[in-house]
């Protein structure tokens, strides 16, 4: 199991928790009431920072809920290992009305996952492949 070390840096913070044993997202919760308004994003700091070894990341995901309930999706939200600040969630409204959020609800969940560090060559020619160039809808609809 990784050992996370993590910093509470305002004194309202809730810390992230797993909702249930074998979760794979921990809870981030809100530190204020604020009205979502229908094609507003705004971010959402959390009170907290975390430091973690290097070869994972930390990731930011919708809650399954949000998007239902109410339209609203996480906008991005990748954490490297290296990062100490105070993390956040970047949330949007695509939804028609106005999203209600109240201090300690449920904005998103943050994954931890195992990454592999890449090396990048820069080379003439890439090798061939099955798909090639395809794009969008290039294996039909």
């Amino acid at each position: 199991m990784l050992k996370i070390k993590i910093k509470r840096l305002k004194s309202e913070a809730v810390l992230p928790s797993y909702a249930h044993p074998g979760d794979v997202g921990l809870d981030l919760r809100s530190l204020e009431d604020y009205a979502l308004q229908a094609d507003e994003r705004r971010v959402f700091f959390l009170g907290f920072a975390i430091d973690f070894e290097t070869g994972y990341a930390a990731i930011i995901k919708d809650r399954g809920s949000l998007p239902v309930r109410g339209g609203v999706h996480v906008m991005g939200g990748v954490y490297d290992a290296g990062y100490r600040g105070e993390y956040n969630v970047i949330l949007i409204n695509l939804g028609s009305e106005v999203y209600q959020i109240k201090k300690g609800d449920k904005l998103a969940q943050l994954v931890i996952f195992p990454v592999v560090i890449a090396e990048l060559e820069e080379v003439e020619q890439l090798s061939e492949s099955a798909r090639g160039e395809g794009r969008f809808g290039s294996t039909g609809r």
